[in-house]
């Protein structure tokens, strides 16, 4: 039987070690999508974002810190984003007419103009209704950003910005992908509220 204060040890070490492990690729990133995001929100733009399971809830936990505030110590205006997994209607509309592979796409087709950004996130790279939802954004004119684990994006040129996560561990890629957002909330808010 395995020790339970083994099993938190590990994950600790394997959480620390993943922070350093790719520090200069999420730097990158962060720095690159910081910028492209304020822009969009400069312009009047929006983004909307997309994922599965634990990434379904990521995607709405950013759009809440983009629309309300990441911290109460900045009084700032609303910025536009949408997670598009909140819509059960809409979902299980598209799931059921055209297939599960078409519940974010059919919602970037309604809601994504030039200049937009699409935002999907997939442990995996594969997941098809993320894919179809990048391929419309890219068809649309949309920015495109990929948030995956060390597998990639199944088809990488669908994407103008990769953060990879080097890891095959889901709950270690999941907790990377919400650190780099909260930190990318934070970027934004100080090129627009600085």
């Amino acid at each position: 039987m395995t020790d339970r204060k083994d099993i938190i040890a590990s994950a600790v070490r394997d959480a620390v070690a993943l922070k350093t492990a790719y520090a200069q690729h999420r730097e990158e990133w962060l720095l690159a999508a910081s910028d492209r995001l304020a822009d969009a929100f400069r312009n009047g733009n929006k983004v909307l974002i997309a994922g599965n399971g634990g990434s379904a809830a990521d995607s709405q936990h950013f759009a809440a810190e983009l629309v309300v505030r990441l911290s109460s110590q900045l009084d700032r205006q609303a910025l536009p984003a949408i997670a598009l997994t909140v819509d059960s209607s809409i979902i299980t509309a598209a799931a059921n007419d055209f297939g599960f592979e078409h519940i974010f796409s059919r919602q970037v087709e309604a809601l994504g103009n030039s200049g937009d950004v699409f935002i999907g996130i997939s442990t995996s790279g594969n997941s098809e209704n993320i894919l179809n939802a990048f391929r419309v954004a890219k068809r649309r004119s949309l920015t495109t950003f990929g948030l995956c684990g060390k597998a990639g994006i199944k088809e990488p040129a669908l994407c103008d910005l990769v953060l990879a996560v080097p890891s095959f561990t889901t709950a270690r890629v999941q907790e990377e992908h919400i650190f780099a957002l909260h930190l990318l909330t934070e970027l934004i808010e100080s090129i627009l509220y600085s």
